[in-house]
């Protein structure tokens, strides 16, 4: 059952709404492991002499490589677009809070805030799109928000849809309820950004114990070491 499978939530969450991304999607499961298994044979027989089970086990890794390709290729996309949404969702919570006590309605404010974000997020402003087209079209407000919550697949888009639902039924301030929840998104942000820069030293001991600390190394000790070569050649040679 296509509508309720998995992998389409994670084509939809990662942006693909194309009909035919499944058949893409296996197409290339099934011809990239014949392809790169036909070129590591290919760049085997010329360039090599090995034997015939070191070929086939070559081939096995060429051809399980090209069956996971396409997963990668769309994990990376699903984490890039859910990065992007993450990062941008903050800033239009604020918008959002600004429209509400100026006095806009919710769907007023939704449809303000989805031509201002085209701008800086087309993601976000493509999913807040679509939930003024489902309200228009005649789905209730909690429906079309659970339905952003279900397309964005992260989980501040999912609480902000479960506050609004919230404060439309129990009749509670949206403009307090989003002052809140921005500066709880504004601070989950911040503390994000710190683990990242918490991070780097860490990521910063491979290049530099590869690339930098060795050539470090020849400029200081190269001229000592020509010095000591030419003081040291002259003795060995008179011996």
């Amino acid at each position: 059952n296509w509508e309720d499978s998995p992998l389409r939530l994670r084509f939809i969450n990662a942006g693909i709404r194309r009909d035919d991304a499944r058949l893409i999607y296996f197409g290339c499961k099934t011809v990239l492991p014949i392809v790169l298994a036909f070129l590591t044979w290919l760049l085997l027989r010329t360039f090599t002499s090995m034997e015939e089970m070191t070929v086939l086990m070559n081939l096995l890794i060429a051809a399980t490589a090209g069956c996971y390709l396409p997963n990668l290729a769309l994990w990376l996309r699903l984490r890039e677009r859910r990065r992007e949404l993450f990062e941008t969702f903050p800033d239009a919570a604020d918008l959002m809070l600004v429209c509400v006590e100026a006095g806009l309605g919710l769907d007023a404010a939704l449809t303000k805030i989805a031509d201002e974000m085209r701008i800086k997020s087309r993601p976000l402003a493509e999913e807040l799109h679509l939930t003024n087209l489902e309200m228009r079209a005649g789905a209730s407000r909690a429906q079309s928000l659970r339905n952003l919550a279900l397309r964005a697949g992260i989980e501040e888009i999912g609480t902000f849809a479960t506050m609004l639902a919230q404060s439309d039924k129990f009749g509670t301030s949206v403009g307090e309820s989003l002052r809140v929840f921005s500066e709880d998104l504004r601070h989950k942000r911040q503390v994000r950004a710190e683990e990242h820069a918490a991070k780097v030293p860490t990521k910063m001991l491979i290049p530099l114990a590869l690339f930098i600390f060795p050539a470090i190394i020849m400029v200081v000790l190269g001229p000592a070491m020509i010095i000591i070569v030419r003081t040291i050649m002259p003795i060995l040679s008179a011996h």
